[in-house]
């Protein structure tokens, strides 16, 4: 492990009337930090977001954990489909992050799952100085549109079980929309949303080689061939 957390904080973020709340975790001297956002209009993030960010932790990468809904909203569709709303809201956390002195002038990656794929690859196509990787796992990119992803500059990986055959369609064909730097990885067995213990060891091991291979602490990351 390169990296233990000498601080964690909870924040709040406020974008427009939205009060969004996380909690930011620094280790000693990070290479990096991966902003992770979640829907759920929950106080508590993920159990699958929180072992991922403690993985990319020990790697040595600061970490965001986001909830894009404030707390009086749920996760049902009405709000966690509304992709110019998260957007809107991941501008705010941006902003945020890059006027804090602990984090300013850290790279910035941007992990996302669901929708929150859509909101994040939109935003890296509108500010390419800003953000410098994603990782979308069990997402959907398809729907930032043609337009935005063709805009994107910031290397992109996509990640997918590979029995979710449905979503892994959709997943390869944002890929060919992107025009950045991007592969798609399908983890073996894995369902939507590679959720199960060691599937999640294989996303964060994945997402650690990526987002420190662009933030550019090491050498690029050399992915297996796309079957």
């Amino acid at each position: 492990m390169i990296g233990y957390a000498s601080s964690s904080e909870p924040v709040l973020i406020v974008s427009d009337k939205a009060r969004l709340v996380g909690v930011l975790e620094l280790p000693r001297s990070p290479c990096g930090l991966v902003l992770f956002t979640q829907g759920n209009g929950s106080r508590r993030p993920s159990p699958r977001n929180s072992y991922l960010a403690g993985e990319l932790l020990h790697a040595g990468l600061a970490t965001l954990l986001l909830d894009l809904l404030s707390l009086d909203e749920d996760g049902g569709d009405e709000h966690s489909a509304d992709i110019a709303r998260l957007g809107a809201r991941l501008a705010s956390a941006t902003d945020w992050l890059v006027a804090e002195p602990e984090t300013k002038d850290l790279a910035l990656g941007l992990f996302c799952t669901g929708s929150d794929a859509a909101a994040a690859l939109q935003l890296a196509a509108c500010r390419p100085d800003q953000i410098a990787a994603v990782v979308s796992r069990g997402g959907r990119p398809d729907l930032a549109g043609p337009d935005a992803l063709a805009r994107v500059r910031a290397p992109t990986l996509l990640i997918v079980g590979e029995e979710d055959h449905a979503v892994i369609e959709l997943n390869r064909r944002a890929l060919n929309q992107l025009c950045c730097e991007k592969d798609l990885a399908l983890i073996r067995g894995a369902t939507h949303p590679c959720a199960d213990q060691g599937s999640l060891q294989e996303v964060a091991r994945l997402a650690a080689r990526w987002f420190k291979g662009y933030f550019g602490g090491e050498t690029r990351p050399v992915m297996q061939p796309r079957p």
